[in-house]
């Protein structure tokens, strides 16, 4: 049986951690779906939303085993829609893991097939986060060392 999961997340943008994530993921799943997701707590996004699909895809080009997908659903139930039985989350660190703890037990509680694997992530990339780098980028500061392709 095929084994699909999904990596939910604004990716705004898509840093070399979030890649290192989903390359970990591909020991484990057969299929790693990269959905980029609206979230309602985010107002605007700093990088369009299309230029990203565009960039993600980029970096896994001629890889089938990656697909990349825009999705202004619940996670459990774009999952659900997909196949999927597990999502993937990095944790940087505690703070990370009581955040994805809670999404976590309620994806769970809608969609009860739905398995969370949290990865940790690796130590060349804890520090990077997508504020960050939103923030460096914003005030014209080098960010291409952080992502894994050329903005």
């Amino acid at each position: 049986m095929k084994k699909t999961a999904i990596f939910p997340g604004s990716f705004d943008p898509y840093t070399k951690g979030h890649h290192d994530i989903v390359m970990r993921s591909l020991d484990i799943f057969d299929e790693v779906i990269i959905g980029i997701g609206y979230n309602s707590t985010k107002k605007n996004r700093y990088f369009d939303i299309d230029l990203m699909v565009k960039k993600i895809e980029s970096v896994y080009e001629g890889m089938d085993s990656v697909k990349v997908i825009v999705y202004n659903e619940l996670t459990s139930t774009l999952a659900k829609k997909h196949g999927a039985n597990f999502l993937i989350r990095g944790l940087r660190n505690t703070t990370d893991f009581e955040y994805e703890n809670t999404i976590s037990q309620m994806n769970r509680y809608l969609n009860e097939d739905l398995e969370t694997v949290f990865l940790i992530t690796s130590p060349q990339y804890a520090a990077i986060s997508s504020t960050v780098i939103r923030e460096v980028h914003r005030y014209g500061g080098d960010v291409s060392e952080f992502l894994p392709y050329s903005i």
